[in-house]
């Protein structure tokens, strides 16, 4: 069984959406985007307990809590999910209700398309649909999944989804591992209770333990001698205003109110998880204990019902170190039918194929998309796996990515950008926006990068020095990037030297002197003319490159003592990401690229220009 097309209506921060999976899938994109709302979208149409909670919905859950119209009558929330790969047993229990889904078109077949039912990229489907508003008359909340496709049913009407059915689908929701606190309570719907009912053992359970609970031998009231004169003398001053029609006791104690659902919540998980240790609450254990129990019972549950398994899980990286999250994510891949899981954690991200990973996007409208992560041209899988837990992962849950040629190039980009930040308390800070800054590791591959992340719909930036490219390089990098720089120098030790004070850079080569034993850059106990300071603070930042040296020296320089040439490059950046609250400007910077930036410090090296392709 397999969720192939998830369309929504009206549910929460989603107006509609329409998105298409094909099998395994991590929902990825930025905070509040409606990773959480496919999980719960799901679990309305899919989930066996989810519709008896009461209310099955609330006001939050339609869109801009719109449950009512303009004109009074209620909002509907829609949810239609199209499942292919149907189970012998769901088949036969849903046969009158049958569609068939044309993979290669992503379409269903229409009226008079009955030829084609046996061809190979045809397959039997089925539409569940749960709608749900608000009833005034009865001033509560309903909701209900019918199969959308209904033929038996009287005209105008569908025909609701048994539970039985529902039961087969085999879809669990597991919203998140943050406490274990649902996932291991005996509530309606856990991980327990979802194990107890595939046992078919829960109706002995409740009876018994209720039985027992009933008949404590000897009852709580005789455990200490002072209850029984207490509880004697609450029965006589009751005698003295309601009569007794028996003969014994009339009070009792009970750790509860021995009814089901109140033993749900009263009954608590124990472990003990050190020789000697007495067993402790469940929540009283470390949170990665708890989430590696939870693995445990989701491999339960999986080698119970292995041939049909959904699973729908919320950031399993919870609390939990890389090695543990691998095998969770390994778990299910391997041992479950789809699986539908939303994660910031790289080291969750690259046990994906890049084909298996949808980046959601959500408009001002409330239109949710997914656009699947496909290779541009040039660009290698290689590539993405040697990259993804570096900075492929972070970038891609974010907004935009700004990619200098190497890692010098990423160090002095991000040490200018705070740098700007701190002095100019206007910009929004890169980092909130979900701006990523990375780099192309420097063998040519700039071009690749950027096509990869501007596919998925980021805004892309490039810095990169001057030297002899190829035409064809040189037309890529302009495709590929919303702004791309070109510093006039070849290399950023060049720009920095150029650019930066003299008075910064004497400071810095004082320190790398001081540091220098062997005496690898000659810097001399003096102060030597501006020309040899350029010689000497390349050579210090090329033998510097690993370590960092770029954002040291930009570190000893005030905001106004940046090199223009970037500084002008990050304030197009900051155009395109303005501090919410102010209208955001055009994307290109205000002054004319080919022209000299001018520069006013006084001890510069040089001056510098800021090219565009």
């Amino acid at each position: 069984m397999k969720v192939c097309r998830l369309t929504i209506e009206n549910f929460r921060g989603v107006r509609k959406a329409e998105l298409h999976f094909h099998g395994h899938t991590l929902l990825v994109g930025e905070n509040n985007v409606g990773k959480s709302t496919v999980c719960e979208a799901l679990d309305l149409v899919l989930g066996p307990d989810r519709l008896r909670r009461l209310p099955p919905v609330e006001e939050y859950d339609f869109y801009n809590a719109g449950y009512l119209g303009s004109d009074g009558r209620p909002n509907t929330i829609r949810i239609e999910v199209l499942l292919t790969d149907l189970s012998p047993e769901v088949q036969r229990r849903s046969a009158a209700n049958l569609e068939y889904w044309k993979k290669s078109e992503h379409r269903l077949l229409a009226e008079g398309e009955i030829a084609d039912v046996d061809r190979t990229e045809v397959q039997p489907c089925l539409r569940l649909l749960t709608t749900a508003e608000y009833d005034p008359e009865e001033d509560q909340f309903g909701a209900d999944t019918f199969y959308a496709h209904s033929p038996d049913a009287i005209e105008g009407e569908l025909t609701r989804v048994p539970q039985a059915v529902k039961r087969a689908l085999g879809f669990i929701y597991l919203r998140a591992l943050r406490t274990g606190a649902r996932a291991l309570s005996l509530e309606r719907g856990s991980l327990l209770d979802t194990i107890l009912r595939m046992k078919e053992i829960r109706t002995d359970l409740w009876e018994k333990t209720r039985r027992r609970l009933r008949e404590l031998d000897p009852p709580i009231e005789a455990a200490a001698d002072e209850l029984g004169p207490i509880l004697e003398t609450i029965e006589q001053r009751l005698g003295e205003y309601i009569p007794r029609h028996s003969q014994n006791r009339s009070t009792r104690l009970f750790v509860s109110q021995l009814t089901r659902e109140h033993l749900r919540k009263t009954i608590s998980f124990f472990l003990s998880m050190a020789a000697g240790q007495e067993p402790v609450p469940f929540h009283e254990v470390g949170a990665g204990t708890l989430n590696t129990l939870v693995l445990a019972l989701l491999t339960f549950i999986a080698e119970i019902k292995k041939e049909n398994v959904i699973f729908a899980m919320e950031e399993p990286e919870i609390a939990l170190p890389p090695h543990t999250q691998r095998r969770i994510i390994k778990y299910l891949l391997t041992e479950t039918t789809q699986c539908f899981v939303t994660s910031h954690s790289p080291y969750v991200i690259e046990r994906f194929e890049p084909d298996q990973l949808t980046l959601l996007r959500r408009d001002s409208d409330g239109t949710l998309s997914g656009t699947p992560v496909v290779f541009p041209v040039g660009f290698k899988s290689k590539t993405y796996r040697s990259q993804v837990r570096r900075f492929i992962a972070e970038a891609i849950l974010g907004r935009g990515v700004i990619i200098g040629e190497g890692l010098s190039e990423q160090l002095t980009l991000t040490a200018i950008a705070q740098k700007l930040e701190e002095a100019d308390p206007t910009l929004f800070p890169l980092d909130v926006a979900g701006v990523s800054i990375a780099n192309a590791g420097g063998d040519g591959s700039l071009g690749s990068f950027g096509a990869f992340f501007k596919s998925l719909g980021l805004a892309t930036f490039a810095f990169y020095d001057q030297r002899k490219r190829k035409a064809e390089e040189v037309q890529r990098i302009k495709s590929s990037f919303d702004a791309a720089c070109e510093a006039p120098y070849k290399g950023i030790e060049a720009l920095l030297a150029a650019e930066i004070p003299a008075d910064c850079v004497w400071t810095y080569l004082e320190t790398v002197r001081d540091g220098d034993e062997d005496g690898r850059y000659g810097i001399p106990a003096e102060r030597p003319d501006n020309t040899r300071l350029q010689e000497l603070i390349q050579s210090a930042l090329k033998g510097a490159k690993g370590e960092g040296g770029a954002a040291t020296l930009i570190e000893l320089c005030s905001s106004d003592q940046l090199p223009p040439t970037i500084t002008e490059f990050l304030r197009t950046v900051y155009q395109r990401f303005p501090r919410p609250g102010r209208r955001e400007t055009s994307s290109q910077p205000e002054s004319d690229p080919s022209k000299t930036v001018p520069r006013s410090t006084e001890g510069d090296l040089g001056s510098t220009q800021l090219a565009e392709p």
